[in-house]
């Protein structure tokens, strides 16, 4: 009885060490920790943006909607909005924290940036507002 006891502990003890593996094997950690740089750009119209913002190539991947879910159009018309929000901020440093806004975003309505660069932009607006509590448009989207 002593043995069936012992032999019931060292299973249910190796059961719980296998169940507790990461979702993620160390290859994919890698690649998403270190990953911490996005390039958006059209090289037909010289566009570039380049973020550098910890866990948003991660957000990207595993909670935004995938590319094709929204319209081009859609895309345009909210990057549109939250571009010239973000600009107005860049501008007064005095009422909003100039460590978020730090930049001006060139970004004007009239030049087709390809899908491509609208989707990624779109989604980092996304990713910012909810990351740092912020809202461009009033209301903020989960992803």
């Amino acid at each position: 009885m002593k043995n069936i006891i012992y032999i019931v502990i060292i299973l249910l003890t190796i059961i719980g060490c296998n169940t507790s593996k990461p979702k993620f094997s160390n290859d994919e950690k890698q690649k998403t920790g270190s990953n911490d740089t996005i390039k958006i750009a059209n090289e037909e119209l010289n566009y570039e943006i380049i973020i550098i913002e910890p866990g948003f190539d991660f957000w990207l991947h595993s909670t935004a909607y995938p590319r094709g879910y929204h319209s081009q159009a859609y895309l345009e018309n909210k990057n549109n909005i939250f571009v010239m929000e973000w600009n107005n901020r860049v501008r007064q440093p005095q009422l909003y924290p100039p460590n978020l806004y730090e930049m001006i975003i060139d970004y004007s309505p009239n030049i087709n940036y390809g899908y491509e660069v609208n989707y990624l932009l779109y989604n980092y607006m996304i990713y910012f507002q909810n990351k740092y509590n912020q809202k461009l448009n009033g209301y903020v989207p989960l992803r």
